[in-house]
């Protein structure tokens, strides 16, 4: 039996990992799902930044009480590297995630040039994802079907853009790590993917776009399942 505990990444909350966490149950681990950062949510003034995601997830690693392997999606990354160092965490993992280097933020890993058309910055204070939904269904997940898609990213939240832009501590890793590479990707392009992922000690491929967990949840859940 594994210890998971999985960490969403931006504009979504710990739902996208259902299915997943399904699979992993059923096949005897523990899971701990992350439900809602605080960098995320639909009150701009009361959301968080990286530190504020960062604490919560050290907060359920502590609470699992055992070494666990940690899972970030995404912006997920970011967070999970905050707790490289953590004597709890066994492995880590890395799913087409952001893995920064000390002092590097999400948004120098995320947008060299301006904001992609699909995610825009708002006076509130946070990061909104476009309101066309066939556009975000082609950015984030085409290999989903319409219907699935679009109850998918009906669901997606504003961001804090302090969450995007607080640089990352990047302690010295204490633990081996796994960076998947979903080849598909359109938002985290593959070539940048690899380049991280060099730094891990193990590396797997998906054939899928940037949610795996929504479109090969049983492919990804076993995945997870060879991380020890």
């Amino acid at each position: 039996m594994t210890n998971f505990v999985l960490v969403h990444g931006g504009w979504i909350g710990g739902w996208c990992w259902s299915e997943v966490a399904d699979r992993l149950r059923k096949a005897g681990h523990r899971v701990e799902v992350i439900e809602q950062l605080p960098s995320g949510g639909t009150d701009p003034a009361a959301l968080g930044d990286l530190a504020a995601d960062a604490k919560v997830v050290k907060q359920a690693v502590e609470r699992v009480g055992e070494p666990v392997v940690l899972v970030g999606h995404s912006y997920g990354g970011m967070v999970i590297t905050e707790l490289a160092d953590h004597p709890a965490v066994a492995h880590s993992v890395y799913l087409c995630a952001f893995w920064p280097q000390r002092g590097q933020s999400a948004m120098d890993l995320f947008a060299a040039g301006p904001l992609p058309t699909w995610v825009s910055p708002h006076d509130d204070g946070t990061t909104r994802t476009t309101d066309d939904l066939e556009l975000l269904r082609q950015t984030l997940c085409a290999d989903v079907d319409e219907q699935h898609a679009y109850a998918f990213l009906r669901r997606f939240v504003p961001q804090s853009i302090a969450s995007g832009t607080a640089p990352s501590t990047a302690p010295d890793r204490g633990h081996p790590t796994t960076y998947i590479i979903c080849e598909q990707d359109r938002v985290l392009p593959p070539a940048a993917q690899e380049q991280m992922a060099a730094a891990a000690d193990n590396r797997y491929r998906l054939p899928s776009s940037h949610t795996p967990m929504a479109s090969m949840p049983d492919e990804l859940a076993d995945a997870l399942g060879r991380v020890h």
